[in-house]
């Protein structure tokens, strides 16, 4: 039997004051089985007091995001319906840091919090928060090498169970006629159609790059090897592909002995500040940059541009900020749980950053939505999976994927955030084709 009294109704009032708004398009469930909010809209699940005290201490995305990831807070139906629902009212809908409770809404937060009996010291954060300092000089090799642990040093047979037999952690290129697709039959057709997607996506890279045998091409944030055993084993290039994460690196070594290329595919645990032995006939650089942040991206274009020899071409492959100018906010759920010191800047920023090296633009596409339907068919995998890959990975790490997996999708859907692919080349070799159809 449905109750809209109890905990539920207090928890409305208490989670309209955090979004700042009086209509919640959810079905919000408490602890004590009461139920509020639209029959047949989403479900919201509070578990625990806990996660209105968590609300309390963080009002805003980093106190829901504490308590999703520690089990306080779930979303036990389709988990894109009650995000899209979540981010679609009131201050989650505006870009850039979250604005806090006026003292107004925070004292009427504390007294809904007092008649739950949710009042207590603040809970300590989910382990799976980044052990990384809040302060201090960003971007160092030591710090970068650190975040980036965090993120990929997961376990390579939790990603397999994400990512699939491609093992390709960036944005796939979808047939023209994958259209919208939405609902369960949707994700399992994605799925079915993802590995073929992530194939062509490193085939476009290569052929945007022109690899011909015998080419020296250098894969900057190789992964687990996917596009470095792609140029090396379809188009006779050899390939030095290097990555912070020495789990990534163990696996990628391991693809490409398996495939017999160890001739031509050398996997090295390194800084792309580091490499002394350019120039190499090509650069990708696929899903990296965003580790870069801003202040450092004109310095990332010019260690580049040193690395190729007069002529040869970059493919920059990147997520942009689309939402205008915004200052990051360290204390969101993604620089916290996620990408640790990550920054995504606007296209345009990173074209400026390019030219300014000295590169010449060749070509720019953008893959928002191809990236969409990426991560729809990752967390379609995910959840197929979540036994095997909570058990792997942990629990509060599983939660923390499909939070951010689900949300960025939408992000991708509402045109906060893009993809874009930059194909540039360093003056002095060959002119470009007259046309893009060469590579299209």
């Amino acid at each position: 039997m449905r109750r809209d009294h109890g905990a539920a109704a207090k928890l409305a009032k208490a989670l309209g004051i955090v979004l700042g708004t009086e209509q919640i398009p959810l079905r919000l469930k408490a602890w004590d089985g009461s139920e509020a909010g639209p029959e047949g809209a989403p479900v919201l699940e509070f578990r625990s007091r806990r996660a209105l005290r968590r609300m309390l201490w963080s009002p805003g995305q980093l106190g829901m995001s504490r308590a999703y990831v520690a089990g306080e807070i779930d979303a036990p139906g389709d988990v894109f319906e009650a995000f899209s629902a979540l981010s679609s009212v009131g201050k989650f809908t505006e870009p850039g840091p979250f604005r806090p409770p006026t003292p107004a809404e925070l004292w009427s937060l504390v007294r809904t919090a007092i008649r739950l009996g949710a009042l207590g010291p603040n809970p300590a954060p989910p382990p799976e928060e980044a052990r990384i300092q809040r302060k201090g000089r960003l971007h160092s090799r030591r710090r970068d090498s650190a975040a980036i642990s965090h993120h990929y040093d997961v376990g390579n047979d939790f990603y397999a169970l994400v990512l699939g037999p491609s093992m390709v952690y960036s944005c796939a290129v979808w047939p023209g006629d994958t259209g919208v697709m939405r609902g369960p039959a949707a994700g399992a057709r994605l799925v079915e159609g993802l590995d073929a997607a992530q194939e062509a996506k490193l085939d476009l890279v290569c052929r945007k790059l022109e690899l011909k045998p015998g080419m020296r091409v250098l894969d900057v944030g190789c992964g687990w090897g996917s596009f470095a055993l792609h140029a090396a084993g379809k188009y006779g290039a050899t390939v030095v592909g290097v990555t912070l994460s020495a789990e990534q690196a163990v696996l990628a070594r391991k693809r490409a002995a398996d495939a017999g290329l160890t001739d031509k595919v050398d996997i090295r645990v390194q800084d792309y500040r580091d490499i002394p032995d350019g120039p190499f006939d090509a650069v990708s650089s696929i899903g990296m940059s965003e580790h870069v942040g801003r202040e450092h991206t004109p310095g990332y274009a010019a260690a580049l541009f040193a690395l190729l020899r007069p002529g040869g071409r970059l493919l920059n492959h990147a997520i942009s900020w689309n939402a205008g100018p915004t200052k990051p906010d360290p204390d969101s759920f993604i620089p916290r749980y996620v990408f640790p010191d990550g920054e995504m800047i606007s296209l345009g920023e990173m074209v400026a950053a390019l030219e300014s090296a000295g590169f010449e633009v060749l070509d720019v596409e953008a893959l928002r939505r191809h990236y969409a339907l990426t991560l729809r068919a990752w967390v379609r995998r995910l959840e197929e999976n979540w036994d095997q890959a909570a058990g792997l990975a942990g629990l509060g790490r599983a939660r923390v994927w499909r939070l951010y997996m689900a949300s960025s999708a939408l992000g991708f859907e509402n045109n906060l955030t893009g993809v874009n692919q930059v194909l540039v080349q360093r003056p002095g070799g060959d002119e470009p084709p007259l046309r893009r159809t060469a590579w299209l």
